[in-house]
């Protein structure tokens, strides 16, 4: 059987650098610009995993309202998650969920990111 290894989360966004910009200032995301076929595109590295950010053309739908079918969030692992926190909230970021504990050794909140991107953080201890 074949091997499968994750590879990139792919966005598509009305004003690519307003999300990159986001994701930069609020959760850190290392920009990378490119060209990709003759457009500009930006890159991220968010987390260790590369995003990639396109412009959204005319034929593209407006962003779901959650809860909706197909993927949901993606999650961040952080240490130090009242931190974290802190610092978002300082910065004005939407908390869809405050942090709460759904059970021994995980920690969770939830975010909404540009477009309607939901967000998790999350921190793993021992239990």
């Amino acid at each position: 059987m074949p091997s499968y290894i994750f590879d990139h989360v792919h966005l598509r966004s009305p004003n690519p650098e307003a999300t990159a910009a986001w994701f930069e200032e609020m959760l850190g995301a290392e920009i990378i610009r490119s060209t990709q076929q003759g457009k500009p595109r930006i890159d991220m590295k968010v987390g260790g995993q590369d995003v990639f950010i396109i412009q959204a053309d005319g034929a593209a739908a407006a962003p779901p309202s959650a809860p909706y079918q197909g993927i949901d969030h993606f999650g961040l692992s952080v240490q130090g998650l009242d931190e974290a926190v802190a610092g978002l909230k300082a910065k004005g970021v939407q908390f869809t969920m405050e942090p709460t504990s759904p059970r021994p050794g995980i920690r969770i909140c939830f975010i909404r990111g540009p477009e309607n991107i939901s967000i998790e953080l999350l921190e793993r201890t021992p239990a």
